[in-house]
Order: C-alpha cells, then sequence, then structure tokens
C-alpha cells in the first residue's frame, strides 16, 4: 500500500525554507541480494486521508484563477474598502489553500469557515477591515508598511500571510498545536517577508521581539492584556475584539500609543472565539 508523504519539519524562519532532493542510488550488481527493508509501522487510514487531503492542493475548481480573488477585492471594494495596499494583498493570497478541501469553493464567499479544533479562518470582509485599520496608523501612513507586527491567534495561517506582504517582519503566535502544525503546512515555501511562526501563550505576546509596530488579535477577551501595551511601540497600533462590557457582545479596539499615553476607539460589533490563556 502506499503511503502518503509524511509532511518535513522545518525551522520557524519560513524564509529560510527550502526542499532537499533525495540522493542517487547507486545501481547494485544484477546478482547482488537486496536485505528487505524493515516494515513502518503504518497510520490509521483515516489520518493518512486527513493528512493528504490537507497536502494535495485544490486544483480543477477554477479557484487558482486571479479572476475568482479579484472577484471577492471588487465586492470588498463596493462594499467600502478603500485602502489600495489591503485589497492588493487580498487578491494576491489563495484563501482557498488555507481551508479543507472539502470547504475551497466557499473560500471566496464573505463568510467564515471551521478550521477544526473549535476556531475559523474569519471572513474576509472582516480580515480587510481589521488589516485596513493597521494600516491606517500613524506608523503605517509615515512608512507606508506595517513595519514589525504580532499577530495573535495565528489559526491557518492566512492572515499571516497577507500580512507578510504589508509589513516588514511578522511574528505569528498559535496556542494550539495542531493549528500551529496546520499553518507551517500551509505556509511552507512561502518566500514574502520575513515570516515566523509560534506555538505559544499569545496572551503574553513575545517579549524577545519587542516593540511591536502592530498588533493584531484573532480572539477577544474581556481587557485587552497588558503584555500587549507594554509590547506596543510608539507610534504604534493594536486591533483586537474585546468584550463591550462584562459577559455581553465583543467589539472592535482600536488602540493607538502616542508620545503622551495610549488613546482607544470601539468600533462596530463583532464575533471572535474566546482569547484563552496557555498552551495545548
Amino acid at each position: 500500500m502506499n503511503r502518503p508523504p509524511r509532511a518535513s519539519r522545518f525551522p520557524l524562519g519560513l524564509d529560510h525554507l527550502a526542499g532537499s532532493a533525495s540522493p542517487p542510488v547507486a545501481p547494485r550488481p544484477r546478482a547482488a541480494v537486496q536485505p528487505p527493508e524493515p516494515l513502518r509501522p503504518q497510520r490509521p487510514l483515516a489520518q493518512a486521508a486527513r493528512d493528504a487531503a490537507r497536502q494535495v492542493p485544490v486544483a480543477g475548481l477554477g479557484l487558482d484563477s486571479a479572476a475568482v480573488r479579484q472577484r471577492m477585492v471588487q465586492r470588498l471594494r463596493r462594499e467600502g474598502l478603500a485602502c489600495e495596499p489591503v485589497l492588493q494583498a487580498l487578491a494576491r493570497v489563495e484563501r482557498h489553500r488555507f481551508v479543507d478541501s472539502a470547504l475551497a469553493t466557499q473560500a471566496y464567499e464573505d463568510t467564515s469557515l471551521p478550521i477544526g479544533h473549535g476556531q475559523t479562518i474569519s471572513k474576509p470582509s472582516v480580515v480587510a477591515r481589521m488589516l485596513a485599520l493597521l494600516h491606517d496608523s500613524e506608523f503605517a501612513r509615515a512608512q507606508g508598511s506595517l513595519g514589525r507586527v504580532l499577530e495573535v491567534g495565528g489559526g491557518c495561517g492566512y492572515q499571516a500571510a497577507l500580512l507578510s506582504l504589508l509589513s516588514r517582519s511578522v511574528l505569528s503566535i498559535e496556542r494550539l498545536r495542531p493549528l500551529h502544525e496546520k499553518a507551517r503546512l500551509h505556509l511552507h515555501g512561502w518566500r514574502q517577508g520575513d515570516l515566523r511562526l509560534i506555538h505559544g501563550d499569545g496572551r503574553l505576546g513575545h517579549p524577545p521581539w519587542a516593540p511591536y509596530d502592530h498588533i493584531v488579535a484573532a480572539a477577544g477577551g474581556e481587557a485587552i492584556p497588558e503584555a500587549w501595551l507594554e509590547q506596543l511601540a510608539v507610534g504604534g497600533r493594536l486591533v483586537a475584539p474585546m468584550h463591550d462590557a462584562p459577559g455581553g457582545g465583543q467589539v472592535l479596539v482600536v488602540v493607538d500609543r502616542t508620545a503622551s499615553g495610549l488613546r482607544e476607539q470601539r468600533l462596530g460589533a463583532v464575533h471572535f472565539v474566546p482569547l484563552k490563556s496557555g498552551r495545548e
């Protein structure tokens, strides 16, 4: 029985990935007897099928066409999105490659989709809105880039790919190891910008790389963690969902760090998964 290829492990620096070819095997004399290869334990068939589905790109559905992504971009433009760098990034990243193959035909609809483990990939309009808010910061307007970005809740890797087209460097943290590994698989070979993936507790941020010019979160809690505010650079901006009141719904919160302190705005209602501590 043929076994599907196993995903190779690679360093966190995705911009330094390189495939390695198998060394040629020298021919043996005709009379040589080959010793039998030791049998390896076979993975359960269900797991093997899931692995194969994740590794084989969806094809034959017309989703690889740039025109499909352009239609999504045009819809967002009609709905009021005017940030050209964000629109260009959305036109370049193939969203269908970040969702399960069974859901690929819905990838360019304005809907959130499950990615496993109780998590979702956010609607394109929500992702676009949050990235446009980042790009409207004092720093981004002056520099034309998001600079150094911390993403909390990397999920399947789609938003990290978009951020890498808008930033100088991106550090993406995911607390759930299966999703972290899924993002690594999706971004294998992605060579846009300096993009790093970390399995860790996003509530703590990542102090070794701080300060960050921008921070964006894909999970909402009762309040913005102090660690994020401490790691936000002067002139930078944080965009994250947060509960509007204890036990209430979520709103999108924008926090700017100025030379004189923090300035907060609360925008429209959103719905994200809960922000949790630790890692699993």
